[in-house]
């Protein structure tokens, strides 16, 4: 599977932002014929900066098909596109696709991984990426990883580090995971923006939208401009993905006991009050134990590991875990240093 040219990854989740927050708070939903429209600006993008194959997840949502239906009447019209390649295995549509899909994508040798989802797929991609860069683009449903950016600018910074133009001091950005452990390591997972304990005792619908359900959050970044959990922390103490801290948030159980309520977006559209009852930072390569003795950890959004007394549940904030390609330095050094000249 490994090619000298320069090779990129597209992991493009076919069925983000399709969960229970897109119903109660009417959001808006990205059809197929977008995704794929994404991808074909994102192809047509990369080949004019000389990346020559990309690898594509295989999907059984229908993006297939009429991505290869476009692809051959563009080519008709004479328009220019990497070589295009899904990877062979059968899609099951669950959250394996897209660990296997990244590994597969990292043994052929891709520069870069770009990926098409919300928090929860990023999160599946950072799980498993590696040393491989990360630039992602939203199409999930709170979003607070992934940035709001048309793709062209994105497949153009990513163009620019694929094919050597730009190092990767010059390209990457460290980036923060919140750590999970439950007895010792027994169970392990990661979240990439918050992981949020909640009293409730089952996975069930998966997506926490309810604040007098939620006992604590861990933050790696805190950002007053994102929708979802992790907005209460930007709009309480704002904290950069930047910084060496997170941010770590005690939740009132009923309102008498909180210090204030905090006005927060939880989903779009959808302002709730949050009872706060204390607040402080994460500082990394700490191990902070959970003090709920039983529950549901909640990473990036989703519930995925539930907790019953007596099992021990600790949090730890892990720096420089994984890598994004930083679009907006590399399009500043691509224009400073002339690399769009011909």
């Amino acid at each position: 599977m490994s090619t000298s040219a320069p090779s990129v990854g597209i992991i493009a989740n076919p069925v983000s932002a399709r969960d229970i927050r897109r119903v109660i708070a009417n959001a808006s939903n990205l059809q197929t014929a977008d995704r794929v429209n994404i991808v074909l600006r994102l192809l047509s993008t990369l080949a004019s900066l000389g990346v020559g194959k990309v690898f594509m997840m295989p999907d059984k949502s229908g993006m297939r098909p009429l991505l290869t239906r476009q692809l051959n009447r563009e080519s008709q019209l004479g328009h220019g596109f990497p070589e295009v390649e899904y990877l062979d295995f059968s899609p099951t549509s669950t959250v394996e696709d897209t660990f296997h899909a990244t590994r597969l994508m990292r043994k052929a040798g891709v520069k870069a991984l770009i990926v098409l989802g919300g928090d929860g797929t990023h999160r599946a991609v950072a799980r498993e990426c590696g040393d491989v860069p990360i630039a992602g683009l939203s199409t999930g449903t709170n979003n607070a990883f992934p940035e709001m950016r048309e793709p062209t600018l994105t497949a153009m910074a990513v163009g620019l580090y694929a094919t050597g133009k730009l190092s990767r001091t010059e390209a990457l950005s460290g980036n923060k995971v919140i750590d999970v452990s439950i007895n010792g390591g027994e169970r392990k997972d990661i979240a990439i923006v918050d992981a949020v304990i909640s009293h409730e005792r089952v996975i069930g619908a998966r997506a926490l939208w309810r604040p007098e359900s939620l006992s604590s959050l861990y933050l790696t970044y805190a950002d007053p401009e994102v929708i979802g959990l992790s907005a209460i922390g930007g709009l309480l103490q704002p904290t950069t993905r930047e910084s060496a801290e997170g941010l770590m948030i005690e939740l009132a159980s009923d309102t008498a006991q909180a210090q204030f309520n905090l006005r927060s977006p939880i989903a779009p559209g959808m302002m709730r009050d949050v009872p706060i009852a204390s607040w402080a930072p994460l500082h990394s390569g700490v191990n902070y134990p959970v003090s709920l003795p039983a529950g549901v950890v909640a990473l990036d959004g989703e519930r995925e590991m539930a907790f019953k007394a007596g099992e021990t549940v600790t949090i730890s904030l892990i720096n420089q875990a994984f890598f994004t390609v930083d679009v907006t330095r590399c399009l500043q050094l691509g224009a400073v240093k002339g690399l769009f000249r011909s």
